[in-house]
Protein backbone atom coordinates (compact mmCIF):
# COMPACT_ATOMS: atom_id res chain seq x y z
CA UNK A 1 0.00 0.00 0.00
CA UNK A 2 1.39 3.39 -1.01
CA UNK A 3 0.83 6.13 1.56
CA UNK A 4 0.90 9.82 0.75
CA UNK A 5 0.93 12.67 3.26
CA UNK A 6 0.63 16.32 2.28
CA UNK A 7 1.98 19.25 4.28
CA UNK A 8 2.66 22.96 3.92
CA UNK A 9 -0.85 24.34 3.72
CA UNK A 10 -1.97 27.38 5.66
CA UNK A 11 -3.64 30.78 5.69
CA UNK A 12 -2.00 33.48 3.58
CA UNK A 13 -2.91 36.78 1.98
CA UNK A 14 -3.45 37.25 -1.72
CA UNK A 15 -0.16 37.57 -3.57
CA UNK A 16 1.75 35.40 -1.13
CA UNK A 17 3.48 32.09 -1.80
CA UNK A 18 3.24 28.62 -0.31
CA UNK A 19 5.11 25.41 -0.97
CA UNK A 20 3.22 22.17 -0.53
CA UNK A 21 5.00 18.88 -0.01
CA UNK A 22 3.77 15.32 -0.41
CA UNK A 23 5.81 12.57 1.19
CA UNK A 24 5.38 9.12 -0.33
CA UNK A 25 6.03 5.94 1.61
CA UNK A 26 6.87 3.79 -1.38
CA UNK A 27 10.56 2.94 -1.73
CA UNK A 28 10.11 2.71 -5.51
CA UNK A 29 8.89 6.30 -5.67
CA UNK A 30 10.17 6.67 -9.22
CA UNK A 31 7.67 4.03 -10.33
CA UNK A 32 4.90 6.59 -9.88
CA UNK A 33 3.80 9.65 -11.75
CA UNK A 34 2.37 12.22 -9.37
CA UNK A 35 -0.44 14.73 -9.48
CA UNK A 36 -1.87 17.56 -7.43
CA UNK A 37 -5.61 18.20 -7.26
CA UNK A 38 -7.70 20.61 -5.23
CA UNK A 39 -11.26 20.77 -3.99
CA UNK A 40 -13.04 23.93 -2.91
CA UNK A 41 -16.20 23.78 -0.77
CA UNK A 42 -19.18 22.72 -2.82
CA UNK A 43 -17.10 22.00 -5.91
CA UNK A 44 -15.69 18.96 -7.65
CA UNK A 45 -12.10 17.93 -7.12
CA UNK A 46 -10.10 19.48 -9.94
CA UNK A 47 -6.72 18.91 -11.51
CA UNK A 48 -3.88 21.30 -10.74
CA UNK A 49 -0.63 19.77 -12.01
CA UNK A 50 1.11 16.48 -12.76
CA UNK A 51 4.69 15.31 -13.16
CA UNK A 52 6.17 12.24 -14.80
CA UNK A 53 8.20 9.62 -13.00
CA UNK A 54 11.53 11.15 -13.99
CA UNK A 55 10.31 14.71 -13.52
CA UNK A 56 11.04 15.49 -17.14
CA UNK A 57 7.46 16.17 -18.16
CA UNK A 58 4.71 18.21 -16.53
CA UNK A 59 1.14 19.30 -17.11
CA UNK A 60 -0.71 22.25 -15.58
CA UNK A 61 -4.27 23.41 -15.37
CA UNK A 62 -4.62 26.66 -17.29
CA UNK A 63 -5.48 28.88 -14.33
CA UNK A 64 -2.24 28.01 -12.50
CA UNK A 65 0.19 28.13 -15.41
CA UNK A 66 2.96 30.62 -14.70
CA UNK A 67 2.11 30.75 -10.98
CA UNK A 68 2.48 27.15 -9.78
CA UNK A 69 5.40 24.77 -10.30
CA UNK A 70 5.34 21.04 -9.67
CA UNK A 71 8.62 19.27 -8.98
CA UNK A 72 9.86 16.11 -7.34
CA UNK A 73 12.81 15.09 -5.24
CA UNK A 74 13.25 11.44 -6.04
CA UNK A 75 15.96 11.00 -3.44
CA UNK A 76 13.50 12.22 -0.78
CA UNK A 77 10.39 10.45 -2.09
CA UNK A 78 8.66 13.82 -2.16
CA UNK A 79 6.68 15.82 -4.68
CA UNK A 80 6.29 19.58 -4.32
CA UNK A 81 3.90 22.26 -5.47
CA UNK A 82 5.34 25.77 -5.36
CA UNK A 83 2.45 28.23 -5.44
CA UNK A 84 3.18 31.90 -6.14
CA UNK A 85 0.92 34.91 -6.58
CA UNK A 86 -1.87 33.15 -4.74
CA UNK A 87 -5.43 34.31 -5.28
CA UNK A 88 -8.55 33.86 -3.15
CA UNK A 89 -9.89 31.47 -5.79
CA UNK A 90 -6.96 29.15 -5.04
CA UNK A 91 -8.55 28.43 -1.65
CA UNK A 92 -9.16 24.68 -1.40
CA UNK A 93 -8.02 21.44 0.12
CA UNK A 94 -5.03 20.29 -1.91
CA UNK A 95 -4.45 16.57 -2.51
CA UNK A 96 -1.54 14.71 -3.99
CA UNK A 97 -2.06 11.49 -5.89
CA UNK A 98 0.05 8.73 -7.39
CA UNK A 99 -0.37 6.52 -10.45
CA UNK A 100 1.95 3.92 -11.94
CA UNK A 101 1.65 5.07 -15.57
CA UNK A 102 2.43 8.47 -17.04
CA UNK A 103 -0.05 9.29 -19.77
CA UNK A 104 -1.67 12.05 -21.80
CA UNK A 105 -3.08 15.11 -20.11
CA UNK A 106 -6.56 13.71 -20.71
CA UNK A 107 -5.70 10.87 -18.32
CA UNK A 108 -3.46 12.79 -15.96
CA UNK A 109 -6.09 15.47 -15.28
CA UNK A 110 -8.71 12.85 -14.42
CA UNK A 111 -8.99 12.03 -10.73
CA UNK A 112 -10.23 8.48 -11.40
CA UNK A 113 -6.98 7.71 -13.24
CA UNK A 114 -4.99 7.81 -10.00
CA UNK A 115 -4.47 4.87 -7.68
CA UNK A 116 -3.45 6.46 -4.37
CA UNK A 117 -4.37 9.66 -2.57
CA UNK A 118 -3.27 11.62 0.45
CA UNK A 119 -5.67 13.06 3.04
CA UNK A 120 -5.16 16.64 1.83
CA UNK A 121 -3.92 19.94 3.24
CA UNK A 122 -5.96 23.14 3.52
CA UNK A 123 -4.87 26.27 1.68
CA UNK A 124 -6.77 29.46 2.43
CA UNK A 125 -6.01 32.70 0.61
CA UNK A 126 -7.57 35.86 2.03
CA UNK A 127 -8.23 38.95 -0.06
Amino acid sequence: QVRLVESGGGLVQAGASLRLSCAVSERTFTDYAMGWFRQAPGKEREFVAAISRSGGATYYEDSVKGRFTISRGNAKNTVYLQMNSLKPEDTAVYYCAAVSSWSTIVDMNTKNYYDYWGPGTQVTVSS
